[in-house]
């Protein structure tokens, strides 16, 4: 199996036979590799309804035939659009035959500011755990520090984690590495930073805060085999 990063919060996870995306940001992000129209997501997983994580997952839904996973009012949302979307809330399982995605707390906000200055409600954030081919991979997505990480990290022993670090909209990198200590990854990966002005930070500096565990600082694209 191999995951890659693709910039901002863009993580890909390819299998012998499926290709998942989550949070496909990728039309008007400069740090992302990625091509829209080269995309071919069999699955794609959305953290929550902000723009810079919903990005292109109805274009990229609706050319592939993509299943969506998400919150249960963003799918509802998708749903609307003509999208195949499977809804979720915080703290619910499900297995699918590609593998089990069980949605964690996130402490964050949603929902999309439309072309007439509305915003639309989109759902609870969530972090996301895929356990795939025997592997389990946890997406924080947009998230601050909260104490229940330590219980996430003990109930669900995690291969590989992608850790927001920014700060000013999520944690900042010393949140972001206690955050670490918390739920004991085999490898972590930071993310969701240097993307605009107020997430610009130094991703190497992030890592020598971390003691103790194997963090892994990917260029866009990059790949790790797990």
């Amino acid at each position: 199996m191999k995951v890659s990063f693709h910039g901002h919060s863009i993580v890909k996870v390819q299998t012998e036979d499926k290709t998942i995306l989550f949070d496909p940001f990728i039309t008007g992000n400069e740090l992302t590799d990625l091509k829209v129209e080269e995309e071919q997501p069999d699955v794609i997983i959305v953290t929550h309804g902000h723009g810079d994580h919903l990005g292109d997952t109805i274009e990229l839904a609706k050319k592939n035939q993509s299943l969506v996973i998400c919150n249960a009012e963003l799918s509802y949302y998708l749903g609307f659009h003509g999208i195949e979307a499977h809804g979720m809330s915080i703290g619910g399982a499900y297995d699918f035959d590609f593998g089990k995605v069980k949605l964690t707390p996130a402490l964050h906000g949603t929902g999309l500011v439309t072309e007439d200055n509305q915003i639309v409600y989109l759902g609870m954030p969530a972090g996301v755990l895929l356990t795939i081919d025997g592997k389990t991979i946890y997406h924080a997505g947009d998230t601050g520090l909260f104490s229940d990480m330590k219980l996430i990290g003990e109930r669900h022993p995690i291969d590989l984690a992608f850790i927001p670090i920014g700060d000013n909209f999520t944690m900042g990198p010393e949140d972001a590495a206690y955050a670490v200590e918390l739920l004991q990854p085999k490898q972590v990966v930071p993310v969701h930073y240097n993307t605009f002005p107020p997430i610009k930070q130094d991703p190497h500096a992030f890592a020598k805060l971390v003691k103790g565990f194997d963090v892994k600082v990917m260029d866009a694209g990059e790949v790790v085999e797990l």
